[in-house]
């Protein structure tokens, strides 16, 4: 099993899927500046108006698609060289509002060892308990949180953009050592000058306000929503567990059917388990690196993933439900508690 990978990759590297795809993200961007350019037009066109918080909710989503390409780039899909793409993912996590050091950490992290309890940030507590042990810990709130996180879910992701900005400038005020420190508290510093000096300068502050929390809500929801189904309710794996490279990646990922509408939608997350095999190749090549996979996955009998976008919020959901259960009062008498829900 240890050669699997080393099987794949030679066959992914003869047929070229690691080659970088200037034209794609060339146009990408390209794109995403058009848009942005509209949403700026319409936004002064529309002046002092309610509609504006439509412009709010298109603002979100480009800023999702931003934070798709600021994650390419930290994995050097875009351009040639390694400090190139460290320097295009800085500048684009700060577009973003957020910090690329402390998510670079995180993230680079998290590939290491996917779903291993005590290893990946991903899935250590947090509102959400990933795990039966921690939501055993959960106590007041968010116990109450906790049992219920399944329903809750989603709601909560209309928070996650205020989280992640608040987790990037709590890592960036740190006292430990950060990278690039200063040029992040600057860019990250600009970006919000640049969108709230006009923000409230423009539009009355009930307004301004409201267009800042749906932007907020957008951005969190579409973020969440994607990163969600790739890991969760896939299996997790015990610290001390031993599982080769191959085994571990795909074991833990789960793809999201649905061709390139789905790759647009989750900007190359819906191939989860080639992304995590094959962190460098760049998107538009994922589709073929797919085929090549499930051969192989086929050929070991090792269990490939793939459900519909849909199904696989159902397994999430459904997952974190029963995580939660491990929050509930062991006192609590289960007939009251089956009456209480009804």
């Amino acid at each position: 099993m240890a050669r699997a990978y080393l099987e794949v990759a030679q066959v992914v590297r003869e047929s070229g899927l690691l080659r970088r795809t200037r034209w794609f993200y060339s146009l990408v961007g390209g794109g995403l500046v058009l848009l942005l350019a509209g949403l700026l037009t319409g936004s002064f066109l529309l002046g002092d108006s309610w509609f504006q918080l439509l412009l709010a909710a298109g603002l979100g989503i480009l800023f999702t698609q931003v934070a798709f390409l600021a994650h390419e780039a930290a994995h050097r899909q875009i351009l040639s060289t390694g400090p190139a793409n460290d320097r295009l993912a800085r500048v684009l996590a700060a577009v973003v509002g957020m910090s690329y050091s402390w998510w670079d950490s995180k993230h680079t992290r998290h590939h290491a060892n996917p779903n291993r309890v005590g290893k990946d940030p991903d899935i250590e507590i947090d509102t959400i308990s990933f795990i039966e042990e921690d939501a055993a810990k959960a106590k007041g709130l968010l116990a109450f949180i906790t049992r219920r996180q399944g329903w809750l879910f989603f709601p909560l992701l209309t928070l996650e953009g205020i989280n992640l900005h608040f987790l990037s400038l709590r890592h960036l005020f740190s006292r430990g050592p950060v990278k690039r420190r200063w040029t992040e508290l600057g860019l990250i510093g600009l970006r919000f000058a640049i969108m709230l000096v006009p923000l409230f300068w423009f539009l009355p502050v009930g307004m301004a306000f409201a267009f800042l929390g749906v932007q907020l809500a957008v951005f969190g929801l579409y973020m969440g929503a994607t990163f969600a189904p790739n890991h969760k309710g896939m299996p997790v794996i015990a610290p001390d567990a031993k599982l080769d490279f191959f085994s571990k990646q795909v074991r833990t990922s789960r793809n999201i059917r649905g061709g390139w509408w789905a790759t647009w939608l989750m900007g190359g997350l819906n191939y989860q388990v080639e992304h995590h095999l094959f962190p460098s190749m760049p998107r538009p090549h994922l589709a073929k690196a797919r085929r090549i996979v499930r051969e192989q996955c086929r050929a070991l009998d090792v269990p490939y993933t793939e459900t519909s976008l849909w199904r696989s919020y159902r397994i999430v959901l459904s997952y974190l439900n029963r995580v939660g259960l491990a929050a509930r009062d062991p006192f609590e008498c289960p007939i009251t508690a089956q009456y209480r829900r009804t």
